[in-house]
């Protein structure tokens, strides 16, 4: 599977934007889709995870309350969309694959393909 992540840019503090990962080569089926976020200087961050069979979700602490994930099946395509931005929440934006545990979603050296990033940059 091949990913794809689109969507971001910049916006201001208050604002919102829908991220996308669409997926090619082949389905969703059968994987748990993740969203992480990266800020300069920091670790990778977990920020949300889909198991596409089935439709359990998991939104990160941090995030929860502003932050929602679904998904077009049709499209073969998960949505991030992100409302009452913060400039904390300024990151490159990445969705990645995984087969393992939804114990382990959090971890994201669990994930073995990922999508390119899109940044997403808040201004205050």
């Amino acid at each position: 599977v091949q990913l794809q992540a689109s969507g971001g840019g910049l916006v201001q503090a208050g604002g919102s934007l829908r991220l996308s990962c669409a997926a090619s080569g082949q389905s969703f089926s059968g994987y748990i889709v993740g969203w992480f976020r990266q800020a300069p200087g920091k670790e990778r961050e977990f920020v949300s995870a889909f198991r596409w069979s089935g439709g359990t979700t998991r939104i990160a602490d941090s995030v929860k309350g502003r932050f929602t994930i679904s998904r077009d099946i049709a499209k073969n395509t998960l949505f991030l969309q992100m409302n009452s931005l913060k400039p904390e929440d300024t990151a490159v934006y990445y969705c990645a694959v995984t087969r393992i545990v939804w114990s382990e979603i959090a971890n994201h050296k669990r994930y073995n393909v990922w999508g390119q990033g899109t940044l997403v940059t808040v201004s205050s």
